[in-house]
């Protein structure tokens, strides 16, 4: 019973495709949506490359948070409208079925997590990706998966 073997071993292969990331990222002229987003799966010791433009296809991002109906609610709270009465506002511009659904996914979704992360964490990282090339030093971002029984968010570090 042979089995074949990788060629190299976990590390040095995540070494190969983290410099041909660093290189690609190095050779982009300008910013763009193909620039790389290596994902590094920490169970397994897998690297997976994505590009900025298909990340959100394999790890769609929680936007429970930005349901209309709560993102009145907080414009009408930072407008200095009490919480009772922009709760009534948004009952009377929504329905009081939408808003009490908007806010049961959106507490749910914090008490038991089924998202990687969020839609303010995506944003971050396309700013602060985009941002590292208006220096001299191009910063690549890396996200790495939590372990398969923890609760948490990528951790994203840059590179």
């Amino acid at each position: 019973m042979n089995q074949s073997i990788p060629l190299l071993p976990p590390v040095p292969r995540l070494e190969e495709a983290m410099d041909a990331c660093r290189q690609s990222l190095a050779q982009a002229p300008c910013w763009r949506s193909s620039l790389p987003v290596p994902v590094l799966d920490r169970s397994w010791l897998q690297l997976q490359v994505f590009n900025v433009e298909t990340v959100l296809q394999h790890y769609p991002v929680d936007s429970t948070a930005q349901a209309p109906e709560l993102i009145r609610f907080r414009e009408l709270q930072e407008q200095g409208v009490s919480c009772s009465d922009a709760e009534r506002w948004c009952w009377d511009e929504f329905g009081a079925d939408a808003c009490h659904q908007a806010l049961q996914r959106y507490w749910h979704e914090q008490q038991q997590p089924s998202w990687l992360w969020s839609l303010e964490d995506y944003l971050a990282l396309i700013s602060r990706y985009r941002s590292s090339f208006e220096g001299e030093e191009r910063a690549l971002p890396l996200l790495v998966l939590p372990r398969r029984e923890e609760r948490q968010q990528f951790h994203c570090h840059w590179i």
